[in-house]
């Protein structure tokens, strides 16, 4: 049996069903909602180790249970929905959610994100981290230096940031106003189009062109792929 607990807030019941299924055939435990406010109350009493919410329950809106849990908990909250709309994903990750999953959906893929909440899950719990590594690149956090293939790149102090930036939350879609409030604080004129620039140049440095460590979301923001 799987130590993870996950919280399935869903009100279509074939859905429900589904994932369900899906958890327990990979060995996952589980608990269910299919409200909003019943959602919040068993996050507190239960404390689950991830959350898979929909967005669209007939009391309150996901978004709105994003930003109740967020006020006391940092759980991992995979969001799967049937909103598709861009600005839906960007409210829903600034609002705290860790993943976005769009109707219909795979159940492998639903798998494969899980398995990427639990390696975060399992990082924070061994402490701070004294090096990142990740396919071809590895980050030495002690002398705040980064090798791609053993060869030392020379990164600025911002391609630096946005780099680890990224590793801290590998598997999960940063959006633009994340990144920027994070690297560089408070946003600043033409932020997004020097967020761009910069993330072009770090990916050049890291040889990755084909976009297969460094992720683009179209409109939303980047995610580091787990190799």
């Amino acid at each position: 049996m799987n130590e993870y607990l996950v919280l399935v807030v869903e009100d279509d019941k074939p859905i429900r069903n589904l994932i369900t299924t899906t958890l327990k055939m990979n060995g996952y435990r589980f608990i269910t909602a299919g409200r909003g406010d019943e959602a919040i109350m068993l996050s507190a009493s239960h404390k689950p180790d991830i959350i898979i919410l929909d967005l669209g329950l007939p009391d309150i809106d996901g978004v709105d249970v994003i930003g109740s849990i967020r006020a006391w908990s940092d759980v991992p909250i995979i969001i799967v929905s049937a909103r598709s709309d861009d600005k839906d994903k960007i409210t829903a990750l600034d609002k705290g959610a860790d993943d976005y999953l769009t109707k219909p959906f795979s159940v492998e893929e639903l798998l494969a994100r899980l398995r990427v909440i639990q390696r975060r899950i399992i990082k924070s719990e061994n402490g701070p981290l004294t090096e990142f590594v990740n396919g071809r690149l590895r980050i030495d956090y002690i002398s705040n230096c980064v090798y791609t293939d053993g060869e030392e790149l020379h990164l600025t102090p911002i391609e630096y940031k946005l780099l680890c930036l990224l590793a801290k939350n590998a598997g999960k879609v940063l959006t633009h106003k994340y990144i920027i409030q994070s690297v560089w604080g408070n946003p600043v004129e033409n932020s997004e189009s020097s967020l761009r620039v910069f993330m072009a140049t770090l990916r050049k440095k890291l040889n990755d062109s084909n976009q297969a460590l460094i992720q683009t979301h179209i409109g939303i923001g980047y995610r580091m792929m787990k190799l």
